[in-house]
């Protein structure tokens, strides 16, 4: 019998993230917040997400996602592409109290690594995401 004793990670030190309401499932669709010509994107996985069984996975601000672009060029159009969720309209409630809501969800076309196809990010980006994503935060042109 277990002892109590957790059997996860021996070294290093977890980074303490607050839960953030996942309000993106699969099958919706976004707005494309770079300059790669994209404009609507649809989310058909959500990476590293795990969850009940005939329950949709839902993505958060900061998640990394598989999209399909949906509206934009023929070049990236019907093929599949990582993006990294940058805004959501429901509500984030931040470790001080403060709730923040974006006008729209929005994502930006980015590699696992967390290149960001782009060179510019239209719009505020969440801290959250920008904490997640450095390379973020230094083409965003506003950090809320």
């Amino acid at each position: 019998m277990s002892q109590g004793r957790s059997r996860g990670k021996a070294k290093g030190v977890e980074e303490f993230r607050p839960y953030i309401t996942r309000a993106l499932p699969v099958g919706a669709q976004i707005n494309c917040a770079d300059n790669t010509g994209a404009k609507i994107l649809e989310i058909i996985m959500v990476q590293k997400i795990k969850t009940r069984v005939s329950r949709l996975p839902a993505a958060a601000v900061g998640d990394y996602v598989n999209v399909v672009v949906k509206k934009g060029p023929a070049e990236l159009r019907k093929q599949i592409h990582g993006a990294v969720i940058i805004r959501q309209k429901y509500a984030i409630r931040r470790l001080n109290g403060v709730r923040v809501a974006f006008e729209d969800n929005a994502a930006v076309l980015a590699t696992p690594e967390g290149e960001i196809k782009g060179t510019d990010i239209k719009g505020p980006v969440a801290a959250e995401a920008s904490e997640k994503w450095p390379r973020l935060a230094n083409l965003a042109s506003m950090v809320v």
